[in-house]
């Protein structure tokens, strides 16, 4: 049917049949999603902070007189919330000594960039920690033997890890530690002084355990046992 427009066009617009209309109006109904919680990852965009939170770690090797003092500041995601998050977020590492200086100031950026990346960077750990130095390693405090001193700074950053999270320390199981406290208790039994031993100190004749790397392997009934961690050449 035509229409007679009577006033002058002012404006205008593209009309809907009434069924177009009907078919419209339950998708305006329909209920919204709700939006994601906002979460923050830590990525190479973040952007660094004012104020980071940090711990620093003495490293003090017989290769040098001076020490070495790795700090690794931290950075909180999503704080407040059960989001909350503390990853490390950059590294630096000072000493007197400056003839590691060219080094250990490549290292620190890296390292720097690789946490900034986000992500798994646990496998930083083991990295450092499988470099050797071709003159020999040495022991740290403990018995521990060390690499290389670059390997001291991956155990430092294991360290540190391991305090906000990010490393669980599986321990020993059950099992384990049951044939530990048999072996410690067969050995102190057969030590001929009569003092009593400090439980956290192993004997001055023990050998490097090539497992966990720590001066506690003695002999037992003819195997080298460690006292530290159970293991034993006989199984």
């Amino acid at each position: 049917m035509a229409i007679r427009i009577e006033k002058k066009i002012v404006d205008y617009k593209v009309g809907k049949d009434e069924s177009q209309q009907d078919e419209a109006a339950p998708a305006a109904n329909e209920v919204q999603p709700a939006p994601q919680d906002n979460i923050v990852q830590l990525h190479e965009k973040l952007e660094r902070p004012d104020m980071l939170i940090g711990s620093t770690y003495k490293v003090k090797t017989p290769l040098s007189e001076h020490a070495l003092y790795v700090t690794i500041n931290d950075i909180i995601l999503n704080a407040g919330t059960e989001n909350e998050l503390r990853r490390p977020f950059e590294i630096f590492i000072n000493s007197k000594n400056m003839d590691h200086f060219q080094w250990i100031v490549a290292l620190t950026r890296i390292i720097s960039a690789v946490f900034r990346k986000g992500g798994d960077v646990t496998f930083l750990v083991e990295e450092l920690r499988s470099v050797f130095d071709p003159r020999g390693g040495y022991f740290k405090k403990g018995g521990k033997y060390m690499p290389s001193l670059v390997a001291e700074i991956g155990d430092a950053i294991e360290c540190h890890m391991r305090m906000i999270g990010l490393l669980k320390d599986e321990g020993l199981d059950e099992h384990q530690k049951k044939l530990v406290e048999e072996k410690r208790s067969q050995y102190e039994a057969a030590l001929e002084t009569a003092e009593a031993e400090d439980p956290g100190d192993f004997p001055a004749g023990s050998q490097l355990c090539l497992k966990c790397n720590t001066k506690a392997a003695v002999q037992m009934d003819g195997c080298l046992t460690c006292l530290n961690c159970g293991e034993s050449k006989c199984g």
